[in-house]
C-alpha cells in the first residue's frame, strides 16, 4: 500500500526523481557503471558537482560572490566548523535560540569560544521567535546565528531580522528552498539536504566570498571552508550519490516553477493541517504561536498520551507514517517538506476531523 510520508527526515523524496535515479542507477549516462560506483574525479561527476551548484544559486537569485560548498557531516557538524572558521580569540558570536536546534549550535559553539545569547525563547516554551525589540545584539559580534525552522517545536521565522553590518548565518536545514528569501542578507547559510532538497549524506552550505576571506586559517584542513572552496568540494572524496540525488531535487524545483511555485504549494498543503487544528474546538493543541507557525513541520497535542497514541495507530493504520513528535516532546508533528504532495496533507486533514469527532 502506498503511504503518505510524514516524517522528519530523512524524509520524502520526489516520485519521478527517485524514479529518474532508478534508471540511471546501474548504467548512468551509458558508461556501463553506476554512479556509486565513478570516480569522484570523473567527467560525469564533476559535471553532476557544478550543477547543484549552479542550481543551487539560481534559485536564489545569486552570483558569483557566493559558494556553494557540498559537505559531509550534516548540520551537527556546521554547528563546529561555523565556530572554528571564524571564532577567534578575542571574538565572539551571537546567538538567537528559538528550539531545540539552535540550542545544540550554542552549546557546540560554547565549546570553540565566546558566545552571547541576543535572545531565548525558552521561558515560554519556545512557542514563537523575538521581535526586533527583544534581539539584544553584542557590541562587535563575529556573527548573529539563527536557526530559521525549529523542526520540533515547529517553529518558523517569518521574516528574518535585520543584521545590519554583522554577518548574518542561519541552520536552514529544514526549510532551505521552501520559499522565497532575500539571501544576500546572509553571509553564510547551511542545510542538511535530507528534508527539503534530497536524501542524507550531503550537506550544503552557501557562503559569501567576502566572509569566507574573513575565515581562519589556522584549523585542520579538512574542516576550513577554504578548503572546500578552493577544490570545489573535491578536496576529499565527497558523497557522490548524495550530490546527486541533491542535483536531481533541485532540478526538480525548477522544473515546479522555483521557490514561489514551492512556496504556493508548501502553504496550500500546511493550511488544510492548521485549518483541522483550529476548527477542531480545541481538540488539537498546536504549539507554536500562529505568526510563528511553520510551514514545514506541523506540530499539536491532544488531551492526554492514551489519545495521542490512538492517533498514530489509527493514522498509521490508514498509510500516515511519521506523525510522532520528536522523542524529547512527543505529541503529533507532521512534516511537509517539499515533496510531500498535497493529496497526503488533505487525507491528514480529513482523518483529524474524523478523529475530532469521533473522540471529541
Amino acid at each position: 500500500m502506498p503511504v503518505s510520508n510524514f516524517n522528519a527526515g530523512p524524509a520524502v523524496l520526489p516520485r519521478v526523481v527517485l524514479e529518474r535515479a532508478q534508471s540511471e542507477l546501474l548504467d548512468y549516462q551509458g558508461r556501463g557503471m553506476s554512479i556509486l560506483e565513478m570516480s569522484h574525479r570523473s567527467k560525469e561527476y564533476e559535471a553532476i558537482n557544478k550543477s547543484a551548484e549552479t542550481r543551487f544559486k539560481a534559485l536564489l537569485g545569486l552570483g558569483d560572490d557566493y559558494r556553494v560548498l557540498l559537505m559531509q557531516g550534516g548540520a551537527s557538524a556546521q554547528f563546529a566548523l561555523l565556530a572554528l572558521n571564524f571564532l577567534r580569540p578575542g571574538t565572539l558570536a551571537d546567538y538567537v535560540i528559538t528550539g531545540s536546534w539552535g540550542e545544540k549550535a550554542l552549546e557546540e559553539a560554547r565549546r570553540i569560544g565566546e558566545v552571547h545569547v541576543a535572545a531565548t525563547m525558552a521561558e515560554g516554551g519556545y512557542r514563537t521567535v523575538p521581535s526586533a525589540a527583544e534581539l539584544h545584539l553584542s557590541e562587535h559580534p563575529t556573527y548573529l546565528h539563527l536557526t530559521s525552522n525549529e523542526t520540533i517545536q515547529g517553529v518558523q521565522w517569518a521574516a528574518f531580522p535585520e543584521s545590519g553590518e554583522i554577518p548574518l548565518v542561519a541552520d536552514m536545514s529544514s526549510d532551505i528552498l521552501s520559499r522565497p528569501f532575500d539571501a544576500t542578507k546572509f553571509s553564510l547559510i547551511y542545510a542538511g539536504a535530507q528534508k527539503n532538497i534530497g536524501p542524507a549524506g550531503v550537506t550544503v552550505v552557501l557562503i559569501q566570498q567576502h566572509f569566507l576571506d574573513q575565515a581562519r586559517a589556522e584549523v585542520p584542513t579538512i574542516f576550513s571552508y577554504k578548503t572546500h572552496a578552493k577544490n570545489n568540494s573535491l578536496y576529499n572524496t565527497p558523497p557522490v550519490f548524495a550530490v546527486y540525488m541533491l542535483d536531481l531535487v533541485l532540478g526538480w524545483i525548477e522544473s515546479l516553477g522555483g521557490l514561489t511555485a514551492i512556496a504556493e504549494r508548501n502553504a496550500a498543503k500546511a493550511g488544510l493541517i492548521y485549518a483541522a487544528i483550529d476548527q477542531s474546538n480545541g481538540f488539537y493543541q498546536g504549539h507554536a504561536e500562529t505568526s510563528a507557525r511553520s510551514q514545514m513541520n506541523v506540530t499539536f497535542r491532544l488531551a492526554d498520551q492514551a489519545l495521542e497514541k490512538a492517533f498514530l495507530a489509527e493514522a498509521q493504520g490508514q498509510g500516515m507514517v511519521g506523525l510522532a513528535g520528536h522523542r524529547s516532546v512527543g505529541g503529533v508533528r507532521a512534516s511537509i517538506y517539499n515533496a510531500l504532495e498535497h493529496e497526503a496533507c488533505a487525507d491528514l486533514a480529513q482523518f483529524m476531523s474524523l478523529f475530532a469527532q469521533k473522540h471529541g
